[in-house]
């Protein structure tokens, strides 16, 4: 066999490869053939090892590139890409190799940088994120914009808003993403209202947004409740012409069914042709919320029947749903398919609303023995769900129920004024005076005071 038509048939059984097993014994025939050397072949196992990332491995791949005669800092690159963006990978393996490449002498350039950064934003690395900045600075590529979108996504991942508007005010070249970048920050940092202004800045300068611009506003819209600042955003997308794509649209119908406009969210959600499950799980949750119960269970069972599995917000919405119309059994048969029917582990929303189904139920002792048989610790929000349901369905506390929830609450919470002022007045009501008086006794010498309440006016104003 000739030594052009031997390497292709490594590098075709390196193709099929689908474990570790075939490619030692693989890379054991190279070695053995002469041709442990031949680029084609090397670079091949270096993007097996990247692509499926076995972190036991990781070294080994490493080890090939270090002995190889004619690697070059591309390899390096690819390996440190896959091991920054895989799923199912330690991310700080990246950085990690990142040093392996700087001690081999390998040179990084602006290919070597954004993957860096993408890989401290996941498992929030500041600390190696601000010393991989001071290498780009020292490399001279500060100034590239790809290095610097990136290093403004890795600040506001890690909640460093002004670090990341450091880092754009001092750019000469910003693109789409670059804009995108920095109200995503001011987003994921809850400065809501600066990342709508970032946006006026950005169509003053002349800078077309496109859809991913929108979704990241449109969640700022509903974080904040703003149904006039969401339809403007929404305006927005209607005179650029955009197509209202899952994401996009997914996006309009959280926005809407969060700000109250139930109507205009479901309105979307009968018109977009492309739904995945989150659009479903959007809109359950929207009418659950919002009193519609019979409509959200009515949606959860079409989305099944359109073979679209449920994820973990679709099973919030109709758990809420079962808690408005009472449902107490229907919301048991459905928590209890979570995980042994769809493999969703419920979470503490998911504990949560169980509570409330069985507190709105009246059924105060199952609802405290559930919380007490919970796989995980109860926080104080499922306790107040609890004393809450406790002082309207047993305002004596015949069962004694309200008592052992108040010892939990104060517990978790002594500090917490507004649980102190609530076991007070329910010990007033129930003409248990001299508790009522010792908690708020209590309160005075510890200089706690109960927080105003507080209201928020919608005023209409041009935008």
């Amino acid at each position: 066999m000739s030594f052009t038509s031997k390497t292709q048939q490594l590098i075709a059984l390196l193709s099929f490869c689908s474990s570790l097993k075939h490619v030692f014994q693989i890379h054991t025939q190279i070695i053995i053939s002469g041709l442990s050397q031949q680029n084609c072949i090397l670079l091949k196992i270096v993007n097996f090892f990247a692509s499926h990332t076995p972190i036991n491995s990781s070294s080994y791949a490493g080890l090939l590139i270090k002995q190889s005669q004619n690697s070059s800092n591309s390899w390096w690159n690819i390996l440190i890409r896959n091991y920054a963006t895989g799923e199912y990978c330690s991310h700080s393996e990246a950085i990690r190799f990142f040093v392996e490449m700087r001690r081999s002498g390998a040179a990084s350039d602006e290919f070597t940088y954004p993957f860096l950064f993408k890989a401290c934003s996941s498992f929030l690395g500041l600390k190696e994120g601000k010393q991989i900045h001071c290498d780009v600075i020292k490399m001279g590529i500060c100034n590239n914009v790809y290095v610097q979108n990136t290093l403004i996504h890795f600040y506001g991942s890690c909640k460093k808003i002004v670090d990341a508007y450091k880092v754009f005010d001092v750019m000469s070249l910003r693109t789409v993403v670059t804009w995108n970048s920095i109200i995503s920050a001011c987003v994921g940092s809850c400065w809501y209202y600066d990342a709508i202004e970032i946006f006026r800045l950005m169509r003053k300068c002349g800078v077309q947004p496109d859809e991913t611009t929108m979704v990241i506003l449109l969640s700022a819209c509903a974080e904040l409740g703003d149904l006039i600042l969401g339809k403007w955003i929404h305006c927005q997308v209607i005179e650029q012409g955009m197509y209202v794509n899952c994401q996009l649209g997914t996006s309009l119908i959280d926005m809407y069914a969060k700000c109250g406009a139930v109507d205009y969210a479901r309105l979307i959600f009968d018109r977009i042709g492309e739904r995945n499950v989150w659009t479903w799980s959007a809109m359950i949750l929207g009418l659950a919320q919002h009193g519609f119960a019979a409509q959200a269970l009515e949606l959860f069972s079409k989305m099944k029947d359109c073979s679209v599995k449920p994820n973990y917000v679709s099973f919030l919405g109709v758990l809420c749903a079962c808690s408005h119309v009472g449902m107490v059994e229907e919301g048991h048969r459905l928590f209890q398919g979570m995980e042994s029917l769809h493999s969703i582990k419920p979470m503490m929303a998911h504990y949560g609303a169980m509570v409330d189904i069985l507190s709105r139920a009246g059924r105060l002792d199952e609802a405290y023995k559930f919380i007490v048989d919970m796989p995980i610790e109860a926080d104080a929000v499922i306790w107040r769900t609890l004393l809450s349901a406790c002082h309207i369905h047993d305002i004596s506390d015949y069962t004694g129920v309200g008592e052992k929830v108040r010892k939990r609450l104060l517990g978790l919470e002594p500090k917490r004024n507004g649980n102190l002022v609530m076991v007070a007045n329910k010990y007033a009501e129930t003409g248990l005076w001299e508790k009522a008086a010792k908690l708020r006794r209590g309160m005075k010498e510890r200089r706690l005071k109960k927080t105003a309440g507080e209201s928020c006016v919608s005023v209409f104003q041009n935008r």
